[in-house]
């Protein structure tokens, strides 16, 4: 994102605590500001250092697992340290704010394609100090005339298309870079949790969705908050809405390292706790209001991006 605003003309200053992330990512930044939310003298240094016309927040712990077994870390992280940063913008009158939410925040799917009025009822405090956030949006647009856009992934996928910038997870928990990892020789397989899902190939169906595609939402919805197209609170879930299934995926992943004569191992398992059969997205919202349409659709894109950036990686 950092990248696509700069190349765009835009002044960006980045915050990270680098918990997680690594400096080198935020190159493209004009500058590189490390620090936590948790510290909301810092935070207002920033504020008081710069102008800011809107805020683009992706910090958050996402490991469902982990926040099953450290959930007052996920309701601290993504919900206390989220309204640190809300209250120093209304002290300081910026009131543009798009939110990386996810589809978490709805559980196991009533219906599919999930679309915004789907029930919310979040299984994992992943998902809950997320749906947390959202409501806090809704009562800042009444109270603090705060105007976001709250953006629903589903499975964010894919790399810099340039091959500049990808998935650097430790520990790595998505399914693409994972498979791709066993095509490169960092893991020994692929394990696939669950085989008899009422599903074509008893495996489970995700929507995929290209991080570039991610990007080009958040700038429209940033560029809608400006123009004031979007005011209050809004809320937009982003996929294909088109749904692959598990063993799809490794296939056509399959298919793409065997170009550079590599293969990929598969381990059959029995299925996790709190995966749902079928999550796609119905993104009909986001395409109306914003005007985004995805351009990676196409599951070898995605994974062939994600490849090149594997492939990097291993050279370094």
């Amino acid at each position: 994102m950092v990248k696509q605003l700069t190349q765009s003309g835009h002044r960006v200053i980045a915050l990270d605590n680098l918990s997680t992330g690594f400096e080198k990512a935020a190159r493209f930044a004009d500058e590189l500001v490390i620090a936590d939310l948790a510290d909301v003298d810092a935070v207002r240094d920033i504020f008081t250092k710069y102008t800011f016309d809107g805020v683009m927040h992706f910090a958050a712990a996402s490991l469902v697992a982990e926040s099953l077994s450290n959930p007052g870390k996920y309701y601290r992280n993504n919900l206390s340290y989220t309204l640190n940063l809300l209250d120093v913008m209304i002290e300081n009158n910026v009131n543009h704010f798009v939110f990386s939410s996810t589809a978490a925040v709805f559980g196991e799917p009533q219906y599919i394609p999930i679309d915004e009025i789907h029930p919310k009822n979040p299984i994992n405090p992943y998902g809950a100090s997320k749906l947390m956030v959202e409501r806090v949006l809704q009562d800042y647009a009444s109270t603090h005339k705060l105007h976001s856009v709250s953006l629903r992934y589903f499975n964010a996928c894919g790399a810099d298309p340039e091959g500049e910038l990808g998935e650097m997870h430790d520990p790595e928990t998505h399914l693409i870079p994972l498979i791709l990892q066993a095509g490169s020789g960092r893991r020994e397989n692929i394990d696939i949790y669950g085989s008899d899902y009422p599903t074509s190939d008893g495996t489970c169906i995700r929507d995929y969705i290209h991080v570039s595609d991610l990007c080009d939402a958040h700038w429209l919805a940033i560029s809608k908050l400006f123009s004031s197209e979007l005011q209050g609170a809004n809320f937009l879930n982003l996929g294909n809405g088109d749904g692959f299934s598990v063993k799809q995926v490794i296939e056509k992943a399959k298919e793409v390292v065997s170009a550079d004569g590599r293969q990929i191992q598969i381990q059959e398992k029995s299925r996790r706790d709190g995966d749902p059969a079928i999550l796609v997205a119905d993104s009909t919202r986001a395409k109306e209001l914003l005007g985004w349409e995805p351009k990676f659709c196409d599951l070898e894109d995605m994974i062939s991006h994600a490849w090149s950036w594997e492939k990097s990686l291993n050279q370094k």
